[in-house]
């Protein structure tokens, strides 16, 4: 592991972080790729499609947030590209549909090729027919769940009236939306209070999209959530956190910023693997971590030093 000290990252290393992170993404690509069993009836979604899902939403969420001419910028398009490939060019939505009209995991995959450009008519107008069933708005879902799923159906172009009503219940529904007790934080909520401000901000590109009271709620309280979760040594949670802080209106200090990557930095192997927590279970006999205990706390780590350069610099590559 990188040994940094206690010297606070500045804007060059925390985008190192990422680099290194990328750097090991790149070199992975065919773990991400999808098996003959992607679409088996028993096939398991999340060491497939989920993967695969998640390094096409990093690596979007990279592109949104880097200029053109940033190497990182590159690396994560082509990674988007192979992500894209590695569906059929978007036919195995279409034969996914198929085989199982009303999961929302494929939509909720699509979407983010969608967002980025990458679009199957086939696949949408399939989806949006199911869309319009009673069934299909009727599934029950976890409330930060649904949010999500109606984000997707925005995304892929999908649109009824009734969804912003729909997603606004969602929201006050959820542990981060009902502004809990502060000291009840803990391991499962912090992942459910990530993905609501990702849903809400559009992985952070609209930080207006979090609604004033839970915005300054997150600007008082993410903080210390980020100091219990790093003290932990839950690098992956952390990574998220940090991903939150700056997609807020109001970002953390710089110290704390600084702080919490002169951490994250401190943990990452030399390939740019970051292990999802301190001394985990299943990690390998080595220093190095499988990719099954890695792949996501990685793809965060690239994310979160991305958006929080851009948060730092005002994406202009020069510190605010």
């Amino acid at each position: 592991m990188t040994a940094l000290g206690t010297t606070a990252l500045g804007t060059d290393e925390i985008r190192e972080v990422g680099a290194a992170a990328f750097a090991w993404l790149s070199a992975h690509r065919d773990d991400f790729a999808l098996g003959e069993d992607a679409l088996a009836r028993d096939g398991h979604v999340d060491a497939t499609w989920k993967p695969l899902g998640e390094l096409a939403q990093t690596c979007a969420s990279v592109r949104a947030h880097t200029p053109a001419h940033d190497p990182l910028h590159a690396c994560a398009s082509d990674l988007l590209r192979f992500a894209w490939q590695e569906t059929g060019r978007g036919d195995l939505f279409l034969r996914l549909q198929r085989l199982e009209p009303f999961a929302t995991y494929p939509l909720e995959i699509y979407s983010v090729f969608a967002a980025a450009g990458f679009r199957h008519e086939g696949y949408e107008a399939a989806a949006a027919t199911t869309a319009r069933t009673r069934s299909w708005r009727l599934t029950e879902h976890e409330p930060t769940r649904r949010l999500g799923v109606l984000r997707a159906e925005r995304r892929s172009g999908i649109h009824r009236p009734e969804q912003a009503e729909r997603a606004e219940q969602a929201l006050r529904r959820t542990w981060l939306g009902g502004l809990p007790e502060p000291w009840t934080f803990e391991r499962s909520s912090g992942y459910a209070l990530t993905h609501v401000v990702f849903h809400l901000t559009d992985w952070g590109r609209t930080p207006a999209g979090v609604p004033a009271d839970l915005a300054a709620y997150l600007a008082h309280w993410l903080p210390p959530w980020l100091d219990t979760c790093l003290d932990a040594g839950m690098w992956d949670l952390s990574c998220e956190l940090l991903v939150v802080a700056t997609s807020l209106p109001d970002p953390p200090d710089l110290p704390t910023l600084e702080h919490a990557w002169t951490r994250i930095a401190g943990e990452q192997c030399p390939s740019g693997a970051l292990p999802e927590r301190a001394g985990q279970d299943g990690a390998g006999a080595g220093p190095e971590p499988d990719f099954r205990h890695c792949y996501h706390s990685t793809l965060m780590a690239a994310f979160a030093a991305a958006q929080t350069v851009t948060c730092l610099t005002g994406g202009q590559g020069a510190p605010r």
